[in-house]
C-alpha cells in the first residue's frame, strides 16, 4: 500500500533531516522525502495510509554483514530453516538485510552451510538474506580464534571454485590471510566472481597487507581481533588498517571485543565511510529458552556480556551483540548517531554493492527502521512492508 510516515527525524545514511515525512509507494520504494511544511501541499492516492511517528528517528534498515546466529538459530546448523529463523529474529532488532556467516570448518560442513543459506534465500519472513559470508578457510594457523583448526587450509583454488559452485552466485565475501602463499591468485580469481575479500584471522606484516591491497583485498574482518598487532617496528595488520585510508574495517561495538576508546580512535583516524559495524553474533544471542550452544560448545554469558565456554569460562567464544545495542553503545560513547547509522547501513550496502538499499533516497527500496529517542525499535519496514509494528 501507499504509506506516508510523518513528523520524523530522518537519518538518510549521510545526513540528518528534521521534521520530515517519507512517502512509500505501493511498489515498496521510497517515492519522496519532504519537510512537514510541504505535507499539506501534497496529493496522495485515496488509499494512502498516513502514520504519525511522533518525532521518532527514521533510519535505513540496519544491515548486519557478519553474523553467525541469533535466537538459537545458527549457520552451523546447516539448515535452511535455521537461516530463516535468523531472518525472523533479526527483524526484532531493526535489521532489514544480512549476510549469514559460516565458520571455517571441514569442507563438508562449509559446503553444507553455503547450501543451506542459498536454499533459504527468497523464503524470508524477516530480514532479507543478501548472500553468503565465508569466514575462512584460507586463514592463519597463528590467528585461528574460534574457528575450527581442522578446517584451516592453505590457498586452494579448486576448493574456492567448489564454494562458488555451491553458492550459485551468492557468495558475497570471504575472510582470508593475505600472507598465505598463492593469495594473489585467489584474490584475482575472487575479483572475477565479485567476491569481496577481507583480511582477517591473519598474522600478516604491514608489507603483506600492502601487497594484498594491491590485488584487491581492501576490507578487514572484526578489526583488532584475530590479527597481527601494532608494533613500532612492524605496524602489522592493525597498523596497516589504521594507516591506509582506503582499507575498510569491520568493528564489533560491544565494548568487549574492542575498547570503546579504540572504537573512537578508529572513527577519528579513518574516513567514516570505510567503517562497518557488525555484530559477529553467535547462535545463542537473545535465545529465549534452552541450553546455549555456540558452534557445538555449551556457552554462558560472562559479566562483560560475551559468550564463554560453560565448561571453561576462560575460553572466549564471541559476541552477543545486536545491531540496535551497538547503536546504543556508540551513543553512550559520544559517537554521533548519524555516523553510527552510516556505519550500520549505507557503508555495508556500498561496500558489498547491494542494489538500492542502505540509504533513504528516492527510488531506493523502503527498508526503514523507526527508533525512539532511546534507540529502541518502534517499527521496521522491509521493501515497504511493515514487518514489525511497535508504534502503539
Amino acid at each position: 500500500m501507499n504509506t506516508v510516515l510523518i513528523n520524523g527525524t530522518v537519518l538518510t545514511g549521510y545526513a540528518q533531516l528534521n521534521d520530515c515525512a517519507i512517502y512509500i509507494d505501493n511498489n515498496g520504494n521510497i517515492s519522496d522525502i519532504f519537510n512537514m511544511k510541504r505535507f499539506a501541499e501534497k496529493n496522495f492516492p485515496s488509499d494512502t495510509v498516513v502514520i504519525d511517528i511522533q518525532n521518532s528517528y527514521v533510519v535505513p534498515g540496519l544491515i548486519d554483514t557478519h553474523i553467525h546466529g541469533i535466537g538459537g538459530y545458527g549457520t552451523e546448523d546447516n539448515s535452511p530453516d535455521s537461516i530463516l529463523g535468523m531472518s525472523e529474529r533479526l527483524a526484532d532488532f531493526g535489521v532489514s538485510r544480512f549476510l549469514p556467516t559460516i565458520y571455517t570448518d571441514t569442507e563438508e560442513n562449509m559446503l553444507a552451510g553455503i547450501k543451506a543459506i542459498v536454499e533459504a534465500m527468497g523464503h524470508e519472513k524477516g530480514a532479507i538474506i543478501e548472500g553468503v559470508n565465508v569466514e575462512g578457510p584460507f586463514i592463519s594457523s597463528k590467528r585461528i580464534g574460534a574457528q575450527n583448526p581442522e578446517g584451516r587450509r592453505d590457498v586452494d583454488l579448486d576448493l574456492f571454485h567448489r564454494f562458488l559452485k555451491e553458492g550459485k552466485g551468492h557468495i558475497v565475501c570471504m575472510t582470508v590471510a593475505p600472507e598465505l602463499k598463492h593469495m594473489r591468485n585467489l584474490a584475482l580469481e575472487a575479483r572475477k566472481h565479485n567476491v569481496v575479500l577481507l583480511a582477517g584471522h591473519t598474522d600478516a606484516t604491514y608489507e603483506n597487507i600492502i601487497e594484498g591491497m594491491q590485488c584487491g583485498i581492501l576490507h578487514s574482518t572484526h578489526f583488532f581481533n584475530a590479527m597481527s598487532r601494532l608494533h613500532h617496528r612492524n605496524p602489522g595488520t592493525v597498523g596497516a588498517i589504521m594507516i591506509q585510508n582506503n582499507m575498510k574495517a569491520e568493528i564489533i561495538c560491544d565494548g568487549v571485543h574492542v575498547h570503546p576508546e579504540l572504537v573512537k580512535l578508529l572513527i577519528r583516524e579513518k574516513p567514516i565511510d570505510n567503517i562497518v559495524m557488525v555484530t559477529d553474533a553467535l547462535k545463542p544471542t537473545k535465545q529465549r529458552r534452552g541450553c546455549l550452544y555456540a558452534n557445538g560448545v555449551e556457552a554462558t554469558i560472562n559479566k562483560e556480556g560475551a559468550f564463554v565456554s560453560k565448561k571453561d569460562p576462560s575460553l572466549f567464544l564471541g559476541s552477543s551483540l545486536t545491531m540496535l545495542q551497538g547503536l546504543r553503545n556508540m551513543s553512550d560513547w559520544g559517537i554521533p548517531l548519524a555516523d553510527s547509522i552510516q556505519m550500520s547501513s549505507s557503508n555495508p550496502a556500498q561496500i558489498y554493492s547491494m542494489n538500492k538499499v542502505g540509504s533513504i533516497i528516492p527510488e531506493y527500496r523502503a527498508d526503514l527502521t523507526v527508533l525512539d529517542d532511546k534507540l529502541q525499535l518502534k517499527a521496521l519496514f522491509i521493501g515497504g512492508k511493515l514487518v514489525r509494528d511497535r508504534l502503539a
